[in-house]
């Protein structure tokens, strides 16, 4: 098994975030380089009272949305875990699951590396699931990483 490129879909959230140690440590021991990539989901208006005097335009949260992606991608790309490794920072637009597909076939990558919500029951229903959807149908082995479980406290 060749590993050259490692795609890195990230949300941001520090769930998001569990996968990119497995990534990195991936990236190092087979020299590979990694694509992290940030999805910007279309904004579906809602119709109703929002609270606000007059609601921001869409194009303004998604140019919102741009600009942090362009913002805390460097940061991810700059970690202590990431040190030395290449890493491409990409944006792109779109339904994450689909998006994510589609830039792993289209960059021919080797493996994807996703942090799952660990979402269960109607959270899952509710929300679906990209790492699920990432599974069934990338074109590559896909690495599902889940969040650590939190510990129970004795009561």
């Amino acid at each position: 098994m060749e590993i050259r490129t490692i795609l890195l879909p990230t949300d941001f959230s520090e769930c998001g975030n569990f996968a990119l140690s497995y990534a990195a440590s991936l990236a190092r021991t087979f020299r590979a380089s990694i694509i992290c990539v940030n999805v910007i989901e279309p904004i579906v208006p809602t119709v109703g009272y929002s609270g606000l005097a007059e609601p921001l335009p869409i194009a303004d949260i998604t140019e919102q949305l741009e600009d942090s992606a362009e913002r805390e991608l460097p940061k991810l790309a700059e970690c202590d875990e990431c040190e030395g490794l290449d890493i491409e920072e990409v944006v792109v637009h779109g339904e994450a699951a689909s998006e994510i597909v589609r830039l792993a076939k289209e960059r021919d990558v080797d493996l994807i590396v996703i942090s799952s919500h660990g979402r269960t029951g109607l959270g899952r229903i509710i929300f679906g699931s990209t790492a699920e959807a990432v599974v069934r149908h990338a074109h590559c082995p896909v690495l599902v990483v889940k969040p650590p479980q939190e510990e129970e406290t004795e009561q």
